[in-house]
C-alpha cells in the first residue's frame, strides 16, 4: 500500500513537472496529440463536455445519420439542377458541363454583384478569389476589393452545407462559359448578349431557385430512393449507437428538415434489420427514437418555429389541427419549433447535445437559442487529416518562415528606415509553401486554412462547434461517462514569452517602490484617512476581501452542481489544496477608525 501511495505521489509530481515544463503552443500540442485512438475515429474538442450530463441526443438525418456518397450524390443534382436551367432558357450546350468534385468547398462566399467565390478569413480578409475557373492576382482583387476585405450582407451569400457543392461549381461553369463564348460579352457586373442582360446576380438566384426547385419537386429525391445504396452509405455501428444511448438513460430524437416520406425511405435503409431470406421486418428504425420531428424548417425550428402536427406513419399524411399534448414516443410529428419542443420533453438547453451537418442551421442557430450542446459532422475532415499528416512538413515551413521573419525583424524599431531585402524573400517563399500546401487539399485549398491563416468556416467551428468528428459514429469508441476535454489555447503574450527570459519593466499599477505595493489589491484612500472622526459603538465588519480558498470559476459549465471537487489529503494519496500562502486577516472598522494600525496597515 505505502508503495502504490509512493507511485501515486511520484506520478502527480511527474505530471506537476510535465506541467510547468510546457511553455509554448508546440509543445501543448505534442502533449494532447497523443491519444490511442486511430486519426479517423477521433472526436475533436474545443469546449469541454461531460458525456454524463447529456440527458437528450439530437440528430440531423441528411449529411449526418444519412451520409451521402460523394461524388455521385452531386453528379446527380448537378445534372438535375442543369436540366432545370436549360428550362429557363438557358442555352442547351451547358449540358456538356461535367461536375469536378476538386473545385467546390464549403464555405466559400458568393458576391452576386460582381460574380466572384470568395474565400475569406474568420474577419472578412479575402484569402483567394475566383471569377468563373480563374483565380484573380492580386492585383486584380485589389481592383474590385481596394482593402481585401468584405462583409456579409444582402450582396454576401454564403455555402454552408454539402447540399451547396454542385451549387457552386455550376456557377462556376456558367459565369466561365458566359465570360469566354464570344456571343457574350462581359460587363463588370453582368454579361451582354445582344439587347439581354444577364446579371452574376440573376444568375445565382435562377441557380439558387433550380437547386430548391429539384430538392422540393421530389423528383432528385425519388430517384435516391430507387437507387438507394448507390447513393447513401450505410454504416452497421449507427444502430449499435442509438442503442447504446437508449441503454445509458439517456434519450434519442430526430431533427430533420425532409419530409416523413423520404425520412422514412432512408431510415428504414439505415436502421431496419431484415429476416433472412425474408423481407420481413425484425425491428421498425422509429424505435431507436424517442422523438421523431421531420419538416422542421430549421433554421426557422429555432427562432418562432411553425405549427406541430401529428403525423400518420401508416398513411404518411399530418393529422388535422395543431397537436397540443406533450410527445410520445413511437409517434411522428412535424414542425414546432425548439422552444416547444424542449417544454414538451423536459429539456433544459444543455443537457442536449444536437448532432448536425450544417454550420448554421444545426450548430450555430441551436447553441445561440438555446444552449444546445453542439457535434458538427464534417465528413471532409479525414481529408483533411491525411492531406496535413502527409504534407506536414510544409506547414512546418510556413511556421519557420514566420518565425525567421519575427526573428529578423527583431533587433529593428522606429530608428531604422530600410527594411531588409531578405523579408521580401521571406515572403515570396511563403506564398510559394502556401500555394503547395493548397493544392494538395483542393483547387480552393483547405476546408479550414489558407496557409497559416485559418477560414471564416474554421472559425464558425471553434465558436459554435463544442465537438466536431467525420462522422456520427465516432461516439461509439467513447465512454458514456467520458470527458471530452478542449486542448489550452494560449494568447500570443502567452505563448511567444520564453519563460526563462526576465521581465524588465513594471506592472500597470505598480509604479511605487516595493515597500508601498507589498499588496496590489489594498486600496490607497486608507493612507490619507489618519484624520477620520472615531465612533463610540463597536462596529465589525470586513473592510477588505479574504482571498478564496476554494474554486471559484465555473470553467466546466455543464458539471453537476452537487459535484465537490475541493479534495483534501486524507491519507497522503492525493491533494488539492490552494497554493495561496497569505490571506490578509479581517479587520475591525473601529481598529482603523481609531487609528490602531497593524504590520499591513500600509499594502
Amino acid at each position: 500500500m505505502a508503495d502504490d501511495q509512493h507511485d501515486s505521489s511520484t506520478d502527480m509530481k511527474r505530471a506537476e513537472q510535465m506541467c510547468e515544463s510546457a511553455s509554448s503552443d508546440s509543445e501543448l500540442r505534442k502533449r494532447y496529440t497523443k491519444v490511442k485512438r486511430e486519426p479517423g475515429h477521433r472526436i475533436f474538442v474545443n469546449r469541454s463536455l461531460q458525456l454524463d450530463r447529456i440527458k437528450f441526443y439530437g440528430f440531423d438525418m441528411d449529411y449526418t445519420l444519412a451520409l451521402y456518397k460523394s461524388p455521385e450524390f452531386e453528379e446527380l443534382t448537378f445534372q438535375q439542377v442543369l436540366e432545370s436551367l436549360i428550362e429557363l432558357g438557358y442555352p442547351e450546350q451547358i449540358c456538356e458541363f461535367v461536375y469536378d468534385r476538386t473545385f467546390p468547398l464549403r464555405g466559400l462566399w458568393y458576391d452576386k454583384l460582381y460574380g466572384n467565390l470568395l474565400k475569406v478569413d474568420a474577419y472578412g480578409n479575402i484569402l483567394t478569389v475566383v471569377h468563373g475557373f480563374k483565380f484573380l492576382s492580386g492585383h486584380e482583387v485589389r481592383q474590385t476589393y481596394p482593402n481585401k476585405y468584405v462583409t456579409v450582407d444582402d450582396r454576401i451569400y454564403v455555402f454552408y452545407t454539402l447540399f451547396n457543392l454542385p451549387e457552386i461549381y455550376l456557377i462556376a461553369c456558367l459565369i466561365d462559359y458566359f465570360s469566354t463564348v464570344a456571343t457574350y460579352t462581359e460587363d463588370r457586373t453582368a454579361v451582354i448578349y445582344g439587347k439581354n442582360i444577364l446579371s452574376f446576380r440573376a444568375i445565382f438566384n435562377d441557380v439558387r431557385n433550380s437547386i430548391d426547385r429539384v430538392h422540393h419537386t421530389g423528383k432528385l429525391k425519388e430517384i435516391v430512393c430507387e437507387n438507394i445504396e448507390q447513393y447513401i452509405h450505410r454504416d452497421e455501428q449507427l444502430p449499435v449507437l442509438l442503442d447504446r444511448i437508449r441503454s445509458h438513460n439517456a434519450k434519442t430524437f430526430l431533427l430533420t428538415n425532409s419530409e416523413y416520406w423520404y425520412t422514412d425511405k432512408l431510415m428504414t435503409y439505415l436502421l431496419t434489420d431484415k429476416m433472412d431470406d425474408s423481407k420481413a421486418v425484425k425491428r421498425d428504425w422509429k424505435s431507436y427514437f424517442n422523438f421523431i420531428i421531420v419538416d422542421a424548417q430549421k433554421p426557422l425550428f429555432f427562432a418562432e418555429g411553425t405549427t406541430l402536427r401529428n403525423i400518420d406513419p401508416k398513411a404518411g399524411s399530418m393529422k388535422l389541427g395543431s397537436y397540443p399534448g406533450e410527445l410520445q414516443e413511437n409517434e411522428v410529428y412535424s414542425g414546432g419549433s425548439c422552444e416547444m419542443v424542449s417544454k414538451l420533453i423536459g429539456s433544459m438547453g444543455k443537457d442536449v447535445l444536437y448532432v448536425g451537418d450544417h454550420i448554421f442551421g444545426d450548430i450555430i442557430k441551436s447553441k445561440k437559442q438555446k444552449a444546445w450542446r453542439t457535434m458538427l459532422v464534417v465528413p471532409e475532415l479525414n481529408h483533411e487529416l491525411k492531406v496535413f499528416h502527409e504534407k506536414r512538413e510544409l506547414f512546418n515551413t510556413l511556421e519557420s518562415l514566420d518565425t525567421a521573419i519575427s526573428e529578423l525583424l527583431r533587433s529593428f524599431d522606429m530608428t531604422s528606415d530600410r527594411r531588409p531585402d531578405a523579408v521580401t524573400k521571406i515572403k515570396q517563399k511563403i506564398q510559394e509553401c502556401t500555394h503547395e500546401l493548397d493544392m494538395n487539399f483542393g483547387l480552393l485549398g483547405s476546408l479550414f486554412r489558407t496557409g497559416s491563416r485559418q477560414t471564416h468556416f474554421a472559425s464558425q467551428v471553434t465558436r459554435f462547434a463544442d465537438i466536431y468528428a467525420s462522422t456520427v459514429v465516432n461516439l461509439v469508441y467513447y465512454p458514456f461517462f467520458y470527458f471530452f476535454r478542449a486542448v489550452p489555447q494560449l494568447m500570443p503574450h502567452e505563448s511567444t514569452v520564453d519563460p526563462e527570459e526576465p521581465l524588465r519593466f513594471t506592472s500597470w499599477g505598480d509604479e511605487k517602490s516595493q515597500m508601498d505595493s507589498l499588496d496590489r489589491r489594498r486600496s490607497t484612500f486608507g493612507q490619507i484617512s489618519t484624520m477620520t472622526p472615531q465612533l463610540t459603538h463597536s462596529l465589525s465588519i470586513q473592510t477588505h476581501p479574504d482571498l478564496p480558498l476554494r474554486v471559484t470559476h465555473d470553467h466546466d459549465d455543464d458539471g453537476d452542481p452537487d459535484d465537490d471537487i475541493s479534495l483534501i489529503e486524507s491519507n497522503g494519496v492525493l491533494e488539492y489544496r490552494s497554493r495561496i500562502t497569505y490571506t490578509p486577516p479581517k479587520r475591525k472598522m473601529e481598529e482603523t477608525l481609531n487609528g490602531d494600525e497593524d504590520e499591513h496597515s500600509h499594502d
